[in-house]
């Protein structure tokens, strides 16, 4: 295994591990939402999410106080694609507008 290999592999694992964490706390609110205050799918409810993490590095930009919100956008990006799959995940073309945003 080369050292990029390992890396991705322990990358993934850490994402995954903070998603079962998440998930075990909140439970799957993030595919299965209660839609209290917001009647949002829960694709377009993820994205919600997505844009707010973007906003923050847009605002905050990428450093060690920022690196859970990097590990964050990644598991929504992870739920995303789960949520598409799903029969409520209504948003199956979903427009990225990325103006401004830097790394």
């Amino acid at each position: 295994m080369t050292t990029i290999t390992a890396k991705i592999a322990t990358t993934c694992e850490d994402i995954k591990t903070l998603l079962l964490e998440k998930n075990a706390k909140y439970g799957n609110s993030a595919v299965e939402p209660i839609n209290v205050f917001s009647k949002q799918d829960n694709a377009a409810a993820i994205c919600a999410r997505i844009d707010d993490k973007l906003s923050r590095i847009k605002n905050s930009g990428l450093n060690d106080a920022t690196e859970d919100t990097l590990d964050d956008l990644i598991g929504y990006l992870v739920l995303l694609k789960i949520a598409r799959g799903e029969p409520n995940g209504a948003q199956k073309h979903i427009k990225v507008d990325l103006k401004g945003v830097t790394c």
